[in-house]
This record gives C-alpha cells, structure tokens and sequence, in this order.
C-alpha cells in the first residue's frame, strides 16, 4: 500500500498577478487531504513584467530576441517562490511542485516555456523540486494542456461526486474534463474551448488601473457593441477552422474592442467570451453518449457573475452550472492542489495525462525532478 507524502503545489495562472500555494498530504493515486492553501500576490514590478513580456512575445523567435529579459523575470519569479516557501515552513520531507509562470504556449511547435527554475529553487530552498510539468507530454505527441483532469478526477473520487459530471475550468483560457468512470483514468476527456478571463482581464488592465472585472460591474455597467462582437464572432469562427486543440492567451487579443469605452468593451467581451464557452461546452457534451447535466465551474472566472449568467442562459436547460465551492472546495486552489499532486505523481513515476485529456500518444509522466 502506498504511504502518504506531503506536497507543496504552486501555480502561477495567466493572469499573472500571484501565486497559489497549496500543501496536501496524498498517496499520489486516490487520495489526498488538504493541509493549507494561501495565496501570495506579486509585487507590482513583477506583475508589470510579466504582462508587458507576454505582449511582446507571440512566436517562437521572440524567446530568443527577448532571452535576456525572459532570465531576468526568470530569476526574480523563482526567488518570489523561494521566499514564500520560506514563509510557509514546510517540512524538509515536502516535496515542492513547482509549475511557474507561462510566458508562451505552442505544442505545434513542440514548446511550452514556464519561468521558473527549478534547479535554481532547489539550490534556495533545500527541498525536493519537480518542475517542468509540460515537456514529456509534448514530446509525446499531446498539447501540454489541459493537465489538471486527472486531478478532477480524484476530487470525484474524494467527495463521492456523482458521475457523469464535467468540470468547467474558467482561468485565463478555459477547459472542460468530462469524467465517467470512477477507476479508468484513461476514459478521461477533456480539452481547452478558447478564451477564459483573457480577453476580459487584458481589457481592464489596458483601459483602466484594475487587474480584472471584479464580478463583472465593468460589463454589468455596459452595453454590448453587436456591430463588433459579430466581428470578433467571425474572426473567431475563422480560427476555430484551424482545429487548434490547446489555446495560449496569446491567441487571442482584443484589439477589435478598440474604441469602445471601459464598460462597453467590458460588456462585448464578457458576451463573446460567454457565447464561446457556452458554444463549445454544448458541442462537447452533446459528443457524448453519457447524459451530463451538472456541469462543476472552477477557476477565477466563477466570480464573474455576468459572465457565469451568460454562460448559463445560452446552454440548453437542462445543463446547470455549479460552483464547486458548493462542495465545500475552494475554487481558487484546485490547480494549485493539482501541481501538488502531480509531483508525487512525478516520484512514482505514475502519468498525468492521458490521450483523451491532451491528445498524448501513450499516457505521460509529467515533471523533471531536482533532487535535494
């Protein structure tokens, strides 16, 4: 029987503007418990960085013109990392799993590059470190993306959810795991449906000093522009034709909203995001022979109540929306969790993702361990 280990899973979202940080103790298979999640913000120079290097970096070639900006923030976000860790106190058994800030995403091109390094945090903090999370389902054939069902998975398992169920991930790009079976890791689908919070968090933050649309007023305040939001539509239906199955933030920009004020802007995008989950969310479920009608939102984008109400009123009515804080899980720190487990995954050499969750060849191990 596998013994029990404790983690510390940190993840860094596209959003940008902190680090979640959860302890659990797990066995790495079909249980864990949950020590301890806290969240730990950015300081202003490292937010600023991060947003203003992901606008300049949108193909392959910008990792290298911009190589010496990329170590620097590189090195300033895994110190951010030490020190919190520092302020946690964790165990030297603790093993860290340590997922970084994305700055670019393209398995078409075989990358997917984090920043943070895990040697280096290793060298600070003294503990155990898998980073690198990504690579080997990439090289494997898969999107790198999403890797968090097997995760869903196991909070299924933990709170007896009943199942079919889906889980809809609303982060900065959003995504679906749909979950039938209680032990086939490999009947597991999911896949990423386009924009989450991007489009919305990159408009606020262009047009205004807020990070994000807290609980959608901006767009609550606004009117939605018809004229450009059956552009964005458009534009929109053209890329989908590219059947790209793994999306980076990058992949979308807002530069059709230009003109419109802060509200208005807010309320078109907020429309064009909704239409799109509640689109492709409908398109995925009805693909499958199982009747799922509870659909569990996580993620940042599960406060946006405008957003969440569109979403809703455009899916057919017998699909419900849930907050997975109804089940007393914090929808803040499941990615967090996840990175946790997944790094005592990495040490028994067990797989994280699967060919129906990212389109891997065989399922993969995910992460390259440091050792103490």
């Amino acid at each position: 029987m596998q013994k029990n280990k404790i983690s510390l899973g940190l993840m860094s979202g596209t959003s940008g503007d902190g680090v979640d940080a959860s302890i659990i103790k797990t066995n790495g298979i079909n249980k864990y418990e949950l020590i301890e999640d806290r969240y730990f913000e950015y300081d202003s120079d490292i937010y600023k960085d991060i947003h203003n290097l992901k606008e300049k970096i949108h193909k392959i070639e910008d990792l290298r013109i911009y190589n010496k900006e990329i170590d620097n923030l590189e090195r300033k976000i895994t110190i951010f990392h030490a020190e919190l860790i520092k302020e946690l106190n964790i165990s030297e058994e603790t093993i860290v799993g340590f997922h970084g800030q994305t700055i670019y995403h393209n398995p078409e091109e075989k990358i997917s590059r984090q920043l943070g390094n895990g040697k280096l945090l290793n060298q600070l903090i003294n503990r155990n470190v898998v980073f690198n999370f990504r690579s080997n389902d990439i090289s494997n054939g898969g999107q790198g993306a999403p890797l968090t069902p097997v995760f869903h998975h196991l909070i299924c398992i933990q709170n007896k959810i009943k199942l079919p169920v889906c889980f809809l991930n609303i982060g900065g790009i959003s995504n679906i795991t749909i979950i039938k079976d209680r032990e086939n890791l490999s009947e597991l689908i999911s896949k990423d449906l386009g924009p989450g919070n991007c489009l919305i968090d990159t408009w606020v933050r262009k047009n205004s000093n807020k990070k994000y649309d807290k609980n959608g007023y901006f767009a609550s305040c606004g009117q939605k522009n018809q004229v450009i939001f059956e552009q964005a539509q458009d534009l929109y239906m053209n890329r989908r034709t590219k059947k790209k199955l793994s999306f980076d933030t990058n992949d979308f920009d807002v530069s059709f909203a230009r003109g419109l004020t802060l509200e208005d802007g807010s309320a078109t995008l907020t429309d064009f995001t909704a239409n799109i989950i509640s689109e492709e969310l409908s398109i995925c479920l009805n693909n499958t022979k199982e009747n799922i009608q509870e659909v569990l939102v996580c993620g940042g984008g599960r406060k946006n109540k405008i957003l969440i109400q569109k979403i809703q009123k455009n899916l057919s009515a017998n699909i419900k929306l849930k907050l997975i804080d109804n089940y007393k899980i914090d929808g803040d720190f499941i990615e967090s969790q996840a990175f946790a487990y997944f790094a005592i995954r990495a040490v028994l050499k067990l797989p994280i993702s699967f060919p129906h969750t990212t389109g891997c060849k065989t399922p993969s191990v995910g992460g390259e361990l440091i050792k103490n």
